[in-house]
């Protein structure tokens, strides 16, 4: 749990300094940010999901990416010392948080161990999406 605060802090940071329209004022600010996201990722996204569906399948997933910048700005209202300027700049920093979780997920995967000696591998007969 915490590598993955760690990972959405960094995207945070990331989106503060490569998009002109977000800005956090301090590590008190980043840390309620992350907190607050995380919560939010857990408890509402869900439910938006649920909501949305009909949406998100329409658009072969992109609502997803809505979702995502409407919690992000979302959170730029309620962190003070957390400013993000509008619903597309609030767009361009989902993307951005979500860049780097996806970059640092692959970067820190581990490989699947082989089998123990003496047994079979497993058939490859899963499709994993």
């Amino acid at each position: 749990m915490l590598v993955r605060w760690l990972v959405l802090a960094l995207g945070v940071l990331l989106a503060t300094q490569l998009i002109s329209g977000i800005r956090c004022d301090g590590l008190g600010a980043l840390i309620a940010v992350v907190l607050l996201l995380s919560l939010f990722n857990a408890i509402l996204k869900p439910l938006l999901v649920v909501f949305t569906l009909p949406f998100i399948l329409v658009t072969m997933g992109l609502g997803i990416i809505v979702i995502n910048a409407l919690l992000f700005f979302l959170v730029g209202r309620l962190v003070s010392g957390f400013y993000v300027a509008g619903f597309g700049t609030a767009l361009e920093g989902a993307l951005v948080v979500s860049a780097t979780n996806f970059i640092v997920s692959r970067l820190t995967r581990q490989p699947p161990r082989p089998p123990a000696p003496g047994r079979k591998a497993p058939p490859d007969d899963v499709i994993d999406i």
